[in-house]
């Protein structure tokens, strides 16, 4: 329910404003307590000073092994617990081993204490040292070099180095959590936008890309699987025509990620739409590679027709992050 309240005057220059009873009392505010005012715009938020801005919480983990458990450790780190305790009548090794390996996969985050029933799990990092743009664009670099290194591995039919495309999407995630992290903390409280000296609404359009650079890494990734399928060199043609659709996709997200970087408003606009009408073009030429395709054996043809589509949709990924980037630019209300 909206409650209004009358702005008074004191002391002939000081303005008041009461606050509800109700609301106070549930967040431990009383006569004496200290409050924080966060200005937005023409919004004003208001919340409680803890001394404490550490979060706690805990999850009982006995039915959960394996994928499951590390999606729960994953997802109070995202959802913004700065200590995550982890209970049961009694941990078991395999629970133990499977808890280590998500606290490793995840930036900051550090076992502290190990009980028979009870592990402690702390994030290390000063939350106002992160930054949401240095992440958004360590995903946008390492993404994009796992495109291109995915398709050397498929001209040189070079086996570690479609490993070590594999292994650098695990970076990618790690970066993606974060990113999710920081974003969800913006939603949670006001002082963790003002720590990243951004408006909550471009956080929004920063972590909305950072999903579409996810993607683009989990294709990279899925081109490097295919390249170790493959026994035989593919046809120089055939080679030709798939790194020019890799440097056509590459050239759509650096043109779009650009366009979300760029604060003026209308240059922004024109490289955005410079990306978007370039989509349609790959779309185009990456259904001429098919006639490429044809003329091959079938079982080849379909491993290659996957890479086409994983190097397409990367470029359509792209393309949503140029639509993010004029969303961003647009004038607002």
């Amino acid at each position: 329910m909206v409650e209004t309240r009358k702005v008074q005057v004191t002391g002939g220059s000081t303005y008041t404003v009461s606050i509800p009873k109700e609301w106070a009392t549930e967040n431990g505010v009383s006569a004496g307590s200290e409050v924080e005012f966060y200005p937005e715009g023409d919004s004003l938020f208001l919340t409680p000073r803890s001394g404490d801005d550490h979060t706690e919480g805990t999850l009982d983990v006995t039915d959960l092994h394996g994928e499951e458990l590390v999606r729960a450790v994953m997802t109070m780190y995202v959802s913004g617990f700065d200590i995550i305790v982890l209970e049961s009548s009694r941990i078991g090794t395999d629970q133990r081993r499977t808890i280590r390996e998500a606290t490793q996969s995840l930036v900051g985050l550090e076992v502290l204490e190990e009980t028979r029933g009870r592990v402690v799990i702390r994030d290390l990092l000063d939350s106002s040292e992160l930054s949401i743009h240095n992440a958004v664009t360590r995903m946008r670099l390492i993404a994009l070099s796992m495109l291109e290194d995915a398709m050397e591995a498929l001209a040189e039919l070079d086996g570690e180095m479609a490993e070590d495309v594999i292994q650098r999407d695990d970076d990618v995630d790690r970066l993606w959590m974060v990113v999710s992290r920081i974003f969800r903390a913006t939603l949670r409280t006001p002082k963790a936008a003002e720590e990243l000296g951004l408006p909550r609404e471009v956080c929004f359009d920063y972590q909305s890309s950072a999903r579409q650079l996810e993607r683009i890494a989990d294709h990279a990734t899925k081109m490097a699987h295919l390249s170790l399928e493959l026994e035989e060199p593919v046809p120089e043609e055939v080679l030709e025509a798939l790194d020019e659709l890799r440097e056509e996709a590459t050239t759509v997200v650096d043109a779009a990620m650009d366009a979300l970087f760029t604060e003026e408003s209308a240059e922004a606009t024109k490289r955005a739409n410079d990306a978007r009408e370039a989509v349609q073009e790959i779309d185009e030429r990456a259904r001429s590679i098919d006639g490429y395709l044809r003329e091959l054996d079938p079982a080849r043809a379909q491993l290659l027709g996957l890479i086409v589509d994983s190097l397409s949709r990367s470029a359509d990924y792209g393309g949503n992050i140029a639509e993010t980037a004029l969303q961003k630019a647009a004038p607002t209300p």
